[in-house]
């Protein structure tokens, strides 16, 4: 089991029981929407991330995203850890039939799906030492070069990068950067972004022939 530092938010308590199994730190729950309503459930969340930082781990969905959204408006940038599971579709066990989307939520990841996610958004684990992050982070402007923003069929281009990275479709731009600097150095962002494009680009060709 992995003892983390921070606290880790998670929408209900079905995603709280299947992560208790992993991590032994405190998990609070939003209950879905009802973060928007009750304040003293936004306040101990603002107390708890002061104290020793809250890690968001919400589901991948649009739902999920309006959540996590919230909460980057109510908590301190630098308190907040985000942590993204990826887009895997199927149905949870409990349920009759998929969500919406169609996608697992945190109850339905495996264990190590969730430990993964976990060390990539820069959780402290206990006896563990976290690298430093990279002097030369991943910008705006590197996006924009790579064709993942601000350009003809960004958006689709955007979309295939982050199937390629495991990372969920909801991730917008506005993001994306400040995740990426999470998960990897700028150089392996260059060289993941080449490969993608070097591999629409053979897409390209195949097509045209």
């Amino acid at each position: 089991m992995l003892k983390i530092k921070e606290a880790i938010v998670v929408e209900g308590r079905y995603d709280k029981h299947t992560l208790s199994q992993l991590v032994d730190t405190l998990i609070l729950t939003t209950e879905g929407f009802q973060v928007f309503k009750q304040r003293d459930k936004a306040e101990l969340l603002r107390r708890v991330a002061e104290k020793r930082g809250l890690i968001v781990l919400t589901d991948s969905d649009g739902a999920g995203f309006v959540i996590r959204n919230h909460l980057k408006g109510i908590i301190p940038k630098e308190q907040l850890k985000q942590c993204y599971i990826p887009d895997i579709y199927g149905k949870e066990k409990r349920k009759k039939t998929p969500g919406k989307e169609g996608k697992l939520g945190v109850e339905g990841m495996r264990p190590q799906v969730l430990e993964d996610a976990l060390r990539r958004c820069g959780a402290t684990v206990e006896g563990e030492t976290t690298e430093r992050r990279p002097a030369e982070e991943i910008t705006r402007l590197d996006l924009f070069q790579a064709g993942l923003s601000g350009g003809e069929n960004s958006a689709a281009r955007r979309k295939a990068f982050l199937a390629a990275q495991n990372l969920p479709e909801h991730l917008n731009a506005n993001a994306l950067a400040q995740v990426l600097n999470t998960l990897m150095t700028r150089e392996e962002f260059l060289e993941a972004a080449s490969e993608l494009n070097e591999g629409r680009n053979l897409s390209h060709e195949r097509s045209a022939d």
